[in-house]
């Protein structure tokens, strides 16, 4: 373990260097982060799983650039076939689990794809002896805030969606019984977890404004999330807490929310924005009528039997545009993580590249 560099010592982490790693979702924005991490912390025996349809010319740069030092390898498939699962889960010693259905509206879809993949490979974690952790990596989208009182500080401890179904959100619903099923398997088959919860993460590559800051409709921005905090962190900064979360121990069964340092209100990263990357306009909806908006639409959606979807509800506003303050304390101090980049830094490089994006366009 001598070879491992920068502040990762061989007695704090819980395996060793040429064991063998498991990242699933690699190709993905978040993913090829966590396999440039690991590269860069001396690991080299990783197995990386993408979806056929990915476009792994990143996650190729980045294993290339570590030239014949890495043993790499790269494999196309789906976590709906068990037999991959049992393919790509042999031997693995840490296994960090980003792959997920994104973009999905309906709820079968995002069920089978970030649900019915999770059980797969669980199932081939059962036979997996040298299994000594998987993270499984969800979102702050699973937690409640209905009914708290504004300015809740949302830490670990905050319970979760018990009605995912009632947000009208469909990737929420699938995060939340995703993790039901890990912490099932945990308890009944012994498969040790780290649940790891990300903010919003942003930064190249990820060029769109989150709907925390507001929503683009008909050629105007409203602007929704005023003087609210955003959980904004950093992709970089959000992969090195990931990778540290399946190499630490004593951390098994635990949650961790993950967001940087001095975050912004909405309203000072909207003026960021516009100053740095390109003006336009946006008018600024108060809470309150941000509020009784989604109201009305939940109630019509309601009264309508479905006919207008209930994308918009109260559940909705309270998670995105309710007033919460946020802490990664815990992350900070079970995992030993801190934000490499400063907010100011990682907003300044997500700008520029947000930017060329706009030139490129």
């Amino acid at each position: 373990m001598s070879n491992l560099i920068n502040h990762i010592e061989a007695d704090s982490i819980i395996i060793a260097q040429d064991d063998q790693i498991l990242v699933t979702g690699a190709a993905g924005f978040i993913g090829r982060r966590v396999v440039d991490h690991l590269l860069s912390k001396g690991f080299r025996n990783i197995r990386c799983l993408v979806r056929p349809s990915s476009n792994t010319a990143e996650l190729l740069r980045i294993i290339e650039s570590y030239h014949a030092e890495a043993a790499v390898e790269i494999l196309a498939g789906n976590l709906l076939s068990r037999e991959l699962c049992n393919t790509v889960a042999k031997d693995v010693a840490v296994i960090f689990h980003l792959a997920a259905g994104r973009g999905e509206k309906l709820y079968a879809d995002a069920f089978m794809n970030s649900v019915v993949t999770t059980r797969n490979l669980l199932e081939a974690c059962r036979a997996n002896r040298s299994l000594k952790r998987l993270v499984n990596v969800s979102s702050f989208s699973v937690y409640n805030n209905h009914r708290k009182p504004t300015g809740t500080l949302l830490d670990e401890t905050c319970p979760l969606e018990a009605q995912p179904e009632l947000r009208g959100d469909a990737y929420t619903f699938a995060k939340v019984k995703q993790e039901e099923i890990v912490a099932e398997y945990s308890q009944k088959y012994s498969i040790p977890y780290v649940m790891v919860r990300p903010g919003v993460v942003y930064g190249p590559g990820n060029h769109n404004i989150h709907g925390r800051v507001g929503l683009g409709t008909f050629g105007l921005f409203l602007h929704l999330g005023g003087f609210n905090t955003i959980p904004l962190t950093f992709v970089d900064n959000c992969a090195e807490a990931i990778m540290l979360a399946g190499l630490r121990p004593g951390v098994d069964g635990e949650a961790f929310n993950i967001v940087d340092d001095d975050l912004p209100s909405s309203r000072r990263f909207l003026r960021l924005y516009k100053k740095n990357v390109r003006s336009f306009h946006s008018l600024y909806l108060p809470h309150l009528a941000s509020y009784l908006a989604c109201l009305l639409w939940e109630k019509y959606s309601h009264w309508s039997q479905g006919q207008l979807p209930p994308v918009y509800n109260r559940r909705v506003w309270q998670t995105y545009w309710k007033k919460t303050r946020y802490t990664n304390a815990k992350a900070k101090e079970r995992l030993g993580w801190k934000p490499r980049l400063s907010t100011s830094k990682a907003l300044s490089v997500h700008f520029e590249s947000c930017r060329k994006n706009q030139n490129h366009d």
